[in-house]
């Protein structure tokens, strides 16, 4: 089968594509590759997805409604579609909004457009955010809560795109689930995340910053747990609701919730140095803490993430030093 898959040259969207192109299926992967951060981070993850086969890239941005409907139509064979593409960051959203906008809601809107033009689509599925939860105080934050005062702009693009998908669903049929991904980490992961950044500065001898002066928890989540339930999300898009609409939401999580300082010490002891720490205040758009009910994925996906953060960031540490090169 063939499955177009967008931000392949992300993070998440180069795992989810490397699993993809490991059971046979043609991936069509669609990314602007752009300068949000290391873009040799990225083509380093496209070489490596270059060497198997069955890999097809096409560099455009998502928000091209003339390039993406053109990728449509050279592959209307596809049957299956995984939109990963996004502006990512809470907090550079406080910088540049208008690129929230335009990848995350305009870029929704041609991707769904575009999917009512492959007449064999089986299954959507789309990247939804933990941060549509916004400052939630009952935890674990479940699909059930409200989730309708975000506090930062990134928050309220990935909310806006659950709300534009449904009304697709509703109006075309399209069988689509939305993903609250939860703080996802792991090998190959983004240099703007908390993993890189303090193995970076720690390994240089530079400070870190401790938001929140240390007082934060996060529902961390492994990439092989992420890549899982997203490919069973693939493979099992929804039955109708009550009102006979294809469209769910789950969170994709660990269900556990780790204190930020007992992480920054198991990388201490990972990498044999103590970490230099600035405590500074919380930043505007963030939270103090997060953690994953993932009962419904597990119902309906199968869900069952297994890495301990002890695991999980031994092998990040593992790819760090030998990507970097780093005896």
């Amino acid at each position: 089968m063939t499955i177009l898959v967008t931000g392949v040259a992300g993070f998440i969207g180069s795992h989810v594509a490397r699993q993809l192109l490991a059971r046979g299926e043609t991936v069509v992967g669609i990314d602007n590759v752009n300068d949000y951060y290391s873009v040799a981070l990225k083509e380093a993850r496209l070489a490596e997805l270059a060497k198997l086969p069955g890999f097809v890239l096409h560099r455009a941005n998502i928000a091209d409604r003339e390039a993406i409907f053109a990728i449509a139509a050279q592959h209307g064979d596809a049957t299956g579609i995984v939109h990963l593409a996004a502006q990512a960051g809470v907090r550079y959203s406080l910088e540049n909004p208008y690129a929230y906008v335009e990848t995350n809601v305009m870029g929704q809107v041609v991707l769904l457009e575009a999917a009512r033009k492959l007449p064999r689509l089986a299954s959507l599925v789309y990247a939804s955010s933990s941060s549509v939860y916004g400052g939630n105080k009952t935890q674990p934050f479940s699909v059930a809560d409200r989730v309708d005062r975000p506090i930062s702009l990134y928050a309220a693009t990935k909310r806006s795109d659950e709300l534009i998908t449904y009304a697709y669903s509703q109006l075309y049929g399209i069988p689509a689930t939305g993903l609250r991904f939860f703080t996802v980490y792991g090998p190959w992961g983004r240099p703007d995340m908390a993993m890189y950044l303090f193995t970076d500065a720690i390994l240089a001898g530079r400070p870190i910053n401790v938001f929140n002066h240390g007082d934060m928890a996060r529902d961390f989540t492994y990439i092989d747990d992420i890549v899982n339930g997203t490919v069973a999300a693939l493979d099992r898009p929804p039955a109708p609701d009550s009102d006979g609409v294809r469209h769910a939401v789950y969170n994709l999580g660990n269900h556990r919730s780790e204190k930020l300082m007992d992480v920054i010490h198991q990388l201490e002891i990972l990498l044999g140095r103590k970490a230099e720490m600035r405590m500074l205040p919380m930043q505007p758009g963030d939270v103090a803490a997060t953690c994953a009910d993932i009962d419904a994925s597990q119902r309906a996906l199968g869900f069952n993430p297994t890495t301990s953060m002890v695991d999980g960031l031994a092998r990040f540490v593992a790819w760090y030093k030998d990507y970097h090169r780093i005896s």
